[in-house]
């Protein structure tokens, strides 16, 4: 056989494979150009918009407005959703399994960000890596809570006054909360730590009933989120002692924070922001940053996030993020501090 003959073979080899190379390049700039499209377009359909908690509180109920004032400029429909469940943990762990395109989002919150990470022994999901932080909505702090006809009989007028009852009362005291780890559970820990008073925890199913259990006399203080305690605080049915933040709340300027009571490194919120899938492309995540943006610069939304006790700030999603990590080691060591566990 001559040597031109024996070439044939591999010159169609050479050739097959380069028109492979070729297919495959052109498939790849296909893919990076379909990609470009969907982000340029987006949104080109409907978003989901998970609540990880029951319809009616004050999450859902921002939630729902936010999803109308972002329609606008998104121009597509946020549809939300509740999910609730296993303390927040059902809905934030469907939003971190979808498909990071976009459009599925979640209202996270204090709890399902930087409380269950340190609380539950096996979250579903990683609350850093598995999200892409969009936009912080609020932050609103928690309110020390007393029974009036309690505070009456022991002349309790401030926190120290409280402080004071419990050390000459070892064992007297109790508290409720919503429940095992949640907000008011893990800043009655701390209060007690850091105070060095004894106080026994009641957890009941919800912030609600342990509103309930508070005004007829069952627990004697609790710590709840001011927006749910401001209408009884207003009408004189619970008497508030201290706020749990660095600086006094607008809604209740005559009343202190627990640091000026004389307790140290105390500053915790409840907290919540949007949320999409890790994975996300960053312009899709800026879009949505900014149509949030938009949306919490609204004079009506301003003025429900100011009847909660909170001055809307809006962040970069960066900024956001960051934040999540510092509430995380924040809570890490609360947590711990409180000896709360859940499975």
């Amino acid at each position: 056989m001559s040597l031109a003959l024996r070439g044939r073979p591999a010159r169609r080899r050479s050739l097959i494979g380069g028109l492979a190379l070729a297919a495959f390049a052109l498939t790849g700039m296909t893919s990076v150009a379909t990609a470009a499209e969907d982000v340029a377009a987006f949104p080109s359909k409907p978003i989901r918009f998970i609540v990880p908690y029951p319809p009616g509180g004050p999450l859902d109920t921002m939630a729902r407005m936010l999803a109308e004032k972002v329609r606008g400029p998104l121009g597509q429909a946020v549809i939300v959703e509740n999910k609730a469940g296993a303390g927040g943990n059902i809905g934030a762990d469907m939003v971190a399994r979808a498909q990071p395109d976009g459009y599925t989002l979640v209202m996270g919150a204090v709890a399902t960000h930087a409380i269950n990470p340190w609380l539950f022994n096996n979250l579903p999901y990683d609350p850093v890596k598995d999200f892409e932080a969009v936009a912080l909505v609020a932050s609103v702090p928690n309110v020390l809570v007393i029974n009036v006809d309690f505070a009456k009989k022991n002349n309790i007028e401030s926190l120290k006054d409280l402080i004071a009852y419990a050390k000459a009362h070892p064992g007297a005291l109790n508290y409720g909360s919503g429940g095992n780890g949640s907000a008011g559970h893990l800043s009655g820990e701390l209060l007690k730590a850091r105070a060095g008073i004894a106080a026994e925890h009641i957890p009941y199913q919800g912030a609600a009933p342990a509103q309930l259990a508070l005004l007829s006399g069952q627990s004697d203080f609790m710590f709840d989120n001011l927006a749910a305690s401001a209408p009884l605080i207003k009408d004189g049915k619970v008497k508030a002692l201290a706020v749990t933040t660095v600086k006094r709340s607008p809604l209740l300027q005559d009343v202190p924070t627990v640091i000026e009571a004389g307790i140290p490194d105390f500053d915790l919120e409840t907290w919540f922001g949007v949320f999409t899938t890790a994975g996300v492309p960053k312009e899709i995540v800026a879009k949505l940053n900014a149509a949030y943006a938009q949306a919490l610069s609204q004079d009506d939304v301003r003025q429900r996030l100011l009847t909660m006790g909170s001055e809307p700030q809006p962040t970069s999603s960066a900024a956001f993020a960051d934040f999540v990590k510092s509430e995380m080691a924040k809570y890490k060591e609360v947590v711990k501090l409180s000896g709360a566990s859940l499975n």
